[in-house]
């Protein structure tokens, strides 16, 4: 069997810092997203174009722009959620670049760190949501159907600045029909929370030990299944989510290696460095992407135990965690690597941004294999 590769297929230089990057649904183009050292934001749209990059589209903004998301966008639209660094949210239609079609001014008070959108292009699983991750240590829910007020408003403990936790990264999960649906925020103290929107009540918590840069379940629209979270220092964890213990909490499994970087011969030494992003390949849930500090990536296929339960002596049933098996490991940059995103059209197509202001679009082979 031949082992999985992973190759940088095209590079592009670029004359700002790159903070987010998403394939356009349906094309052979991707967004991407950042800031010019004047402090504007930037969006440029590129097409891929017999193995070369063609900017297509640009517009540029007052603020920089620091995340986005086509989730709560129907294929046809192409409307991107952006999050940018004075708290505003706004939605764009991509092929009108102007003037949003939707934005709230004051989203959050300061930067908008992590945004996440759903329910647009899925089906039976609710309305289109974004949900938005501040430095004020608020966690928002919008519907971009109503103006201007959140429809969920999950604050961090403390009323003082002092208290509230920086929120790095959010995620949407458990949006397997049109009434459930949950979300993930990590915290820059390694605080990990896990809320029911349904009942607006928070339904887990943990603490990975170092500052959340990444969350992501292995799919938002089914019953939680695998949520990843990465840290700072290396810390890369998979909680299994289908069994909930009412002390011991979802059965988990930590990688040690996901954040060292990568010597001769892609030998793993080093100091830990941060594990900045996770992304699951669409067309396989159990296959992610983790993104490096030491400018690598890293592939990874979770394998189940032979039982995702047991019982233990007092008769509580707790859930029981597999083993990941790294499939490759590649160093692309010198400088960390911290968005990624798979092409949901084109099997191990994907593109990456990195703090070298370059993006990359890579290939990778034999991904049916597993």
């Amino acid at each position: 069997m031949d082992s999985v590769q992973l190759i940088a297929h095209i590079e592009k230089s670029l004359d700002y810092s790159v903070f987010d990057v998403k394939w356009i649904p349906c094309s052979a183009k991707f967004i991407v997203i950042g800031a010019r050292p004047k402090g504007t934001g930037i969006l440029q749209v590129y097409e891929l174009n017999r193995g070369e990059l063609e900017k297509v589209k640009e517009v540029e903004k007052p603020k920089s722009f620091k995340c986005c998301s086509f989730g709560a966008s129907r294929l046809r639209q192409t409307q991107l959620a952006v999050g940018d660094f004075v708290g505003k949210l706004a939605i764009y239609d991509v092929e009108r670049l102007g003037e949003p079609v939707y934005q709230v001014e004051e989203a959050h008070a300061g930067i908008i760190n992590a945004l996440d959108a759903m329910g647009g292009a899925s089906v039976n699983c609710g309305a289109p949501e974004i949900v938005t991750g501040g430095r004020d240590g608020s966690v928002k829910v919008w519907d971009p159907r109503q103006e201007g007020t959140p429809v969920a408003h999950v604050s961090a403990a403390g009323d003082s600045p002092a208290q509230k936790r920086d929120c790095w990264a959010v995620g949407f999960g458990n949006s397997y029909s049109s009434t459930e649906r949950s979300i993930v925020a990590g915290y820059d103290n390694g605080d990990v929370k896990l809320i029911d929107l349904r009942i607006m009540k928070e339904q887990w918590t943990t603490n990975v030990k170092n500052g959340v840069c990444g969350v992501e379940f292995d799919r938002r629209d089914i019953k939680m299944n695998k949520l990843v979270v990465t840290t700072l220092e290396g810390g890369l964890h998979v909680f299994d989510m289908r069994t909930q213990h009412a002390e011991k909490g979802f059965a988990q499994l930590t990688e040690k290696s996901a954040g060292q970087s990568l010597g001769t011969n892609g030998v793993i030494s080093g100091a830990k460095s941060t594990v900045w992003a996770v992304k699951h390949l669409p067309q396989n849930r159990d296959i992610f992407a983790s993104c490096g500090g030491a400018g690598s990536v890293r592939l990874w296929l979770y394998h189940y135990p032979e039982s995702r339960t047991k019982t233990l002596s007092e008769g509580d049933v707790q859930g029981v965690v597999g083993s990941l098996e790294m499939l490759n490991a590649t160093t692309l940059s010198t400088q960390p690597i911290h968005a990624f995103d798979w092409s949901p059209d084109r099997l191990g197509l994907a593109v990456c941004g990195a703090f070298d202001q370059t993006v990359r679009v890579l290939v990778t082979t034999n991904l049916n294999l597993h």
